[in-house]
């Protein structure tokens, strides 16, 4: 079974940064890791993914030069460095498993709880 639990939201300021992260368990036949946000009364987004085979990430275009995702073995974590950081990045944000050996992957089949992210103006 696969388990994700996210950490390291937080109230700040635009300009400021944070850093998410993600603990993993049961991680056997992962292929990918993303990270997405959900703003109110939104639709859920992509944010970043990295391919754990060839250690590629993919962002999309609102964050690139801003955010980096990584994956640290030692201690089974994903993080997400987000600098300077925009009212309009507001949303919870979740890491999530992508089981489909494709890249940019397709789908992801396993979901975090989230973590709330506030930005103010």
């Amino acid at each position: 079974q696969v388990q994700l639990v996210e950490s390291g939201g937080g109230l700040v300021q635009a300009g400021g940064s944070l850093r998410l992260s993600c603990i993993v368990s049961g991680r056997t036949g992962i292929f990918a890791m993303g990270w997405f946000c959900q703003a109110p009364g939104k639709e859920r987004e992509f944010v970043a993914s990295i391919d754990w085979t060839g250690w590629r990430t993919y962002y999309a275009d609102s964050v690139k030069g801003r955010f980096t995702i990584s994956r640290n073995n030692a201690n089974n974590t994903v993080y997400l460095q987000m600098n300077s950081l925009k009212p309009e990045d507001t949303a919870v944000y979740y890491c999530a498993v992508g089981s489909i050996a494709s890249w940019p992957p397709s789908a992801y089949n396993y979901w975090g709880q989230g973590t709330q992210v506030t930005v103010s103006s």
